[in-house]
């Protein structure tokens, strides 16, 4: 227990410092101590509790079911967003929430990987705002993108919108997400435009991925980027729950293993887990089993996701 002399000078730079923001240079100037003296008190203020930090948590934030999720997946980071239980909602909070992430935290000359086919990720950068500097960033499409001209609009607008918005140079994936046959997949990765696509996914160090269910979405499903319900069905028979640019994964988070594999234009599950920050962005009561086999298996490193679907995973 500090002296009663001690306790007076640590309250009173206490309350200088914490209640009249002072700073501790002006502290040390006004009562004439060093400014290593005003740290110490200030710390040893702390450790006898007169000075006691509350974070009060604002309504929509949920920062324990992020370290929840944080500690039960070892992952680098978790955001955790409020929304309404609709699909359209999930998708705009999250889509919101991934681009203050990409804004606040993209690093100079980053290769930015970006999927194809997700409607959270275009919710994404239809939130975002135009980064203030240059960032040197490339992006590079990690899903073909070609598909029913309609929703191929989609996935170039992805792509081509982010490079904008980040100041940052485009490199397309010129071809389908799924071909007709592994034969088909060998002609197309000679085309030169694919191939310089192809060589920049070892070099990813930020992708952003939604995260899909064996069932295909909407927008994956207008694309034409998709199996036959056989070729579904055999999936399932394989336990797949999910995937992340096509390629499925069962429930633990082990790749499935089938000959539907070799006519997928994409980066691979093995290639996705190197990059050093994987982010999937995606939520809904649909999408649980898949988040939480994509999780199981590594595959990605940070989840953006709606509360609802947070709940879940951590039970």
């Amino acid at each position: 227990m500090a002296k009663a002399d001690e306790l007076r000078l640590m309250t009173k730079v206490a309350l200088m410092y914490h209640e009249r923001s002072i700073t501790q240079s002006d502290i040390a100037e006004q009562l004439e101590l060093s400014q290593a003296t005003v740290s110490r008190l200030l710390k040893k203020a702390r450790q006898e509790k007169i000075i006691r930090t509350v974070v009060s948590v604002p309504p929509g934030a949920y920062p324990e079911l992020e370290e929840a999720l944080q500690k039960s997946y070892n992952l680098k980071d978790v955001i955790v967003v409020d929304c309404e239980t609709d699909a359209d909602s999930i998708e705009r909070e999250i889509g919101a929430a991934a681009a203050y992430y990409v804004e606040t935290t993209l690093k100079q000359d980053e290769v930015i990987g970006i999927s194809s086919w997700s409607a959270t990720l275009l919710a994404m950068v239809d939130s975002m705002h135009p980064l203030a500097r240059r960032s040197g960033a490339q992006v590079v499409q990690i899903l073909g993108g070609v598909g029913n001209p309609l929703a191929e609009v989609h996935a170039a607008r992805i792509t081509t919108r982010l490079a904008s918005l980040v100041h940052g140079s485009e490199t397309s994936l010129p071809a389908p997400g799924v071909v007709g046959s592994p034969e088909s997949l060998q002609i197309m990765q000679e085309d030169q435009f694919v191939k310089a696509a192809l060589a920049l996914f070892d070099k990813v160090t930020l992708a952003l991925v939604g995260v899909g269910s064996v069932a295909p979405s909407k927008l994956l499903a207008s694309s034409g980027n998709v199996f036959s319900t056989d070729e579904l069905g055999l999936l399932r028979e394989h336990g797949a729950v999910g995937d992340v640019c096509l390629r499925f994964f069962d429930a633990q988070g082990q790749p499935v293993v089938t000959p539907l594999n070799e006519r997928v234009i994409g980066i691979s599950l093995e290639q996705l887990k190197k990059v050093q920050r994987s982010v999937g962005i995606a939520g809904g009561k649909r999408k649980t089993a898949a988040i939480q086999g994509a999780l199981a298996g590594g595959w990605i490193n940070v989840l953006i996701t709606d509360h609802f679907t947070a709940r879940r995973l951590v039970q």
